[in-house]
């Protein structure tokens, strides 16, 4: 459509009013604008711009240049307004245009204005139209991306954490989506389904669309469309019923900031329905502008409805503002035209560039100041954004029911740190806040709910068929709990329980992975019962949080150890026992090296020899040792030695006092390390993945063993491996309570706690129930528990004050020890080192020999074994006189006889107190003639 001559018009007494305002001499600088003339937003930029160039002038006269604009129509359609920006350009030479107002038109426009050098300044909102990627675009509004974290924050806010995104499928709607995405994901919201709309999709395809969101669960939704088609959109979500109690609605900011343009049927069919839009502050001069606009709309455009003025309309009037004053501050020296090349055959090799647009796009691209619409600020061509208003559709409009700052977040004044928002009313004229989720109307509202059919191990879960009624009956501990938890929930959930059998339903349809597998397939909405939380499982499914306690770990009988012929070997572990006989033999072999060539004791044949190093270490256990000591670095070895020996002795008899007397019943096995080696047998309940446990330390399958009750489990027990039976059970600890509340004095638990998650409840990937389910189980957990364990096990707690809850092995281990045998070898050691070094200091003269290798070690081993020099000896006083009694005996027992002298004892001769020794020898010798 052509413009109306009543337009040009206008434009001719605009621009003679503006040569009268300016006496003196002005440069006019062309700019280009493109809108959809027909269009009440295209009516209200329209008026905005006119009166912004008006009004600028009249407050600047002494501007040496004033911006012409020359209007297109784009007549709403995206090649009307790429014609509408060649002409602009190549036809006119604008040094600038505005518009066109949507992304899809903008598109084509923004790279034709990168080519000539032409800044294009549009409101266009998509976050894939950039600034950053186009140097000569200005977008005069906000990006769409920062409407995202006000939206995000009132999802976060009433805990909805599913959403389906609906948006329309252009330019303008496509751009969001991966931005909603990463939004959601920031506050652990998962984006369910993608709705995409056409533009000119049928009602009947909306409609269509609109009974599959139906059949979701997920009951919040977030719609991006322009106002032509989200006013389609609405009056069919109203008519298929999903505009009622249970519904939430959240539209983006240009349908928030344009619901004026609607009629109010279409207003009505978004009753409750969430926005957000941009806040303007309501300054006294934008009521005054307000006025004003409403006289020149109205003196414009007779035949129309007053619309309001909405945010873009103000960004536009302030937009012509900050172009103004970019072309004032280039100034009138600037060349304007366009710099074309010879011999151009196409409309766009004909354009050329701007000789004034790359000094012009700097200062647009970057300018601030105090506009209509508050503080105006361009960064990098985006107009930054601040705070944002929350409404609730109601009546013929909006209400504020909030705001959100990067600063405080959501609030319900502006500058306000409470984190709440005012009272909403949501479709269905209801004041009580969806959950955002419900079950598919598919399934009549009934939540199916698998469970294991187990043929024991009733106390947990129990599934059976009536065969007269045919009614599932389902008891036990984990029913009871899921029961307590639906009913603890805020909203009512009504399920039914459907054991997992075969098709006869004579037994159960897999094992509990399989049970697994079928929920996250769709064949169930929830799994009860006693299932426990593993890694593996929850990458089909999402579990609640736990409602047991958790572990794993062995049942093994109990036996009576003052029974056993070998209870005195109890007390050390095997570890210890070795380790304290081989210090025995080091310490004795030590002492002997020490003392073999200066005591006579630790001489003589090789085996004498040898048993006196048995003998002597051993006796030491006892402290019956006699020999004597002659070295003082045997005698600091001994000392030590003894010491050691002291502790030991008297921690073992500690413990074996302990194991006779107070702690008369013990775990048969306390490591399952133990069973292993010894290849015995390990039994598992039949189904548990235990049985995967087991393989993964080492068991073999002919190893382990399933069975599918308690009394199976007592039975395998009793047996034990050598009778076909096994040596352990290894089971979870909720199993473990009740079977020692039934065999409390037959059977215990030894050995480390493998550790669990405990049971859970599964419900499918993504399912919102999971949230609220696993609240209700801590208020459960805290108030309801102890009540049903005691309705279901309330022995079991005798039996673990009877027995103890753990019985763990106190035999005494190597690592209490490892210090004292550290301090017992370091002395053995350092003496050992002492004495080598001194004696191969001694026979040096041996070393430095002529000598082979060969013959100096013979010759070292020879000296080593034979006894200490005869002035050494001498030296010592007792070990020359036992020396002359041993090889003089009979003749001194001869002299005893004849001369009385001496009194002869078994053949050694004794004398009086301080007698030197070498005269007795010599009066003896002297008296009976011995040579």
């Amino acid at each position: 459509m052509e413009i109306s001559r009543h337009h040009i018009l206008i434009s001719v007494m605009m621009m003679s009013l503006l040569c009268t305002i300016n006496s003196k001499t002005t440069t006019d600088v062309r700019i280009g604008v493109i809108l959809d003339m027909d269009s009440s937003i295209g009516k209200m930029t329209n008026t905005c711009i006119s009166m912004a160039i008006n009004d600028f002038y009249q407050n600047h006269n002494h501007s040496t240049t004033v911006i012409r604009p020359h209007f297109r129509d784009s007549k709403q359609d995206n090649i009307q307004a790429a014609s509408a920006a060649i002409d602009l350009l190549k036809n006119v030479q604008v040094m600038a245009i505005l518009g066109p107002p949507t992304s899809a038109q903008a598109d084509f426009v923004i790279q034709l204005g990168n080519r000539a050098e032409v800044p294009i300044i549009s409101p266009a909102t998509s976050p894939s139209l950039s600034p950053n990627d186009n140097a000569y675009f200005i977008r005069a509004a906000h990006d769409s991306t920062s409407q995202l974290k006000p939206i995000a924050e009132v999802i976060k806010h009433f805990s909805w954490r599913e959403v389906v995104f609906v948006y329309e499928d252009d330019e303008y709607g496509r751009g969001l989506v991966p931005y909603l995405s990463d939004a959601m994901m920031n506050i652990s919201t998962k984006v369910m389904y993608h709705a995409v709309i056409h533009p000119s999709a049928s009602d009947d395809w909306i409609r269509a669309e609109l009974f599959k969101l139906k059949t979701m669960q997920t009951r919040v939704f977030v719609v991006h469309a322009l106002p032509d088609l989200a006013s389609r959109f609405f009056k069919k979500v109203d008519e298929t019923g999903m505009m009622e109690d249970g519904y939430v609605w959240i539209v983006t900011e240009v349908l928030t900031s344009r619901l004026h343009s609607l009629d109010r049927g279409d207003i009505d069919s978004m009753q409750g329905v969430l926005g957000v839009k941009s806040y303007i502050p309501r300054s006294n001069g934008l009521i005054w502008f307000e006025k004003r606009w409403r006289r020149e709309f109205r003196r414009r455009y007779l035949e129309d409805d007053v619309t309001e003025l909405d945010m873009f309309g103000i960004w536009s009037y302030d937009t012509v503002f900050a172009l103004a004053m970019a072309v004032e501050r280039v100034g009138n020296g600037v060349d304007m035209t366009f710099q074309r090349e010879r011999g151009s055959t196409s409309d766009l090799d004909a354009i050329g560039t701007s000789g004034m647009g790359s000094s012009l796009v700097q200062l647009i691209r970057n300018t601030r100041f105090k506009g209509l619409s508050g503080d105006f600020r361009v960064v990098d061509g985006q107009l930054q954004s601040s705070v944002y208003e929350i409404v609730n559709i109601i009546g013929k409009g909006e209400k504020p029911i909030g705001f959100w700052s990067p600063e405080n977040g959501i609030s319900k004044k502006l500058n306000n740190q409470t984190k709440d928002l005012k009272a909403v009313i949501w479709p269905g004229d209801s004041q009580v806040i969806p959950k955002g989720w419900e079950i598919p109307t598919s399934n009549e509202n009934m939540l199916r709910v698998g469970v294991p059919a187990k043929g024991g191990f009733v106390q947990f879960i129990d599934a059976n068929t009536d065969p007269q009624t045919k009614q599932v009956v389902v008891t036990g501990f984990c029913v009871d709990v899921f029961d307590a938890v639906i009913g603890a929930l805020p909203y009512a959930v009504k399920h039914e329980f459907i054991p997992f059998v075969t098709p006869d339903g004579k037994k159960p349809a897999g094992s509990y992975n399989d049970l697994i597998y079928n929920l996250s397939a769709g064949k169930y909405d929830a799994v009860a019962g006693d299932i426990t939380i593993l890694a593996n499982r929850s990458d089909y499914v999402d579990f609640t949080l736990p409602y047991t306690e958790a572990g794993v770990s062995l049942i093994v009988p109990i036996k009576d150890e003052r029974k056993s012929a070998w209870i005195f070997m109890k007390p050390l572990e095997k570890e210890l026992w070795i380790t304290t006989g081989a210090f025995f033999l080091y310490t004795g072999l030590v002492v002997w090296i020490l003392e073999h060539r200066v005591n006579e004791e630790f001489r003589g044949p090789a085996g004498q020899q040898v048993g006196m190093i048995f003998w002597f270490s051993f006796s030491t256990l006892v402290f019956a040792h006699r020999e004597k000591m002659i070295s003082n670095l045997s005698r600091f070895v001994v000392i030590v030695w003894v010491f050691v020996v002291l502790v030991l002795t008297s921690s073992y008899n500690a413990s074996l006092t302990s194991m006779l007397t107070v702690q008369q019943l013990r775990p048969s096995y306390t490591d399952i390390k133990e069973i292993k080696r010894n290849g015995e047998s390990v039994g598992y309940q039949e189904g548990s993945f235990v049985k995967d446990k087991l393989k993964e330390m080492g068991f073999s399958e002919d190893r382990l063993k399933n069975y599918s009750t308690f009394e199976q489990y007592d039975n395998a027990l009793k047996l034990g491996s050598r009778k076909g039976g096994v040596s352990a059970i290894m089971d979870e600890l909720p199993y473990i309570r009740v079977f020692l509340a039934k065999y409390c004095n037959k059977y215990t638990t030894t050995g480390p706690t493998y550790k669990t998650a405990g049971f859970g409840f599964a419900f499918p990937k993504g399912s919102p129930l999971v949230h609220d389910v696993s609240r209700a189980v801590l208020q459960v957990t805290e108030e309801q528990m102890l009540n049903i364990s005691n309705q279901w096990f309330g022995e079991a707690a005798s039996c673990d004050q009877q027995n103890g809850a753990k019985v763990k092995s106190d035999q005494l281990r190597l690592d209490s020890f490892k210090g004292l045998f550290l301090i017992a070898g370091l002395s053995s050691t350092s003496a050992l080192l002492v004495f080598f070094f001194r004696f191969l200091h001694q026979n040096r003269e041996i070393l430095v020999s002529q000598d082979s290798i060969t013959q100096k070690l013979a010759a070292i081993v020879k000296t080593f074994d034979g006894f200490k020099d005869d002035e050494s000896r001498k030296s010592n006083p007792e070990v020359a006189l036992e020396e002359f009694n041993n090889n003089n005996s009979p003749a001194i027992s001869e002299f005893h006889q004849d001369a009385g002298m001496f009194s002869h004892d078994e053949g050694f001769i004794t004398t009086e107190p301080g007698t030197p020794v070498h005269d007795t020898i010599q009066a003896v010798e002297t008296t009976t003639n011995i040579p």
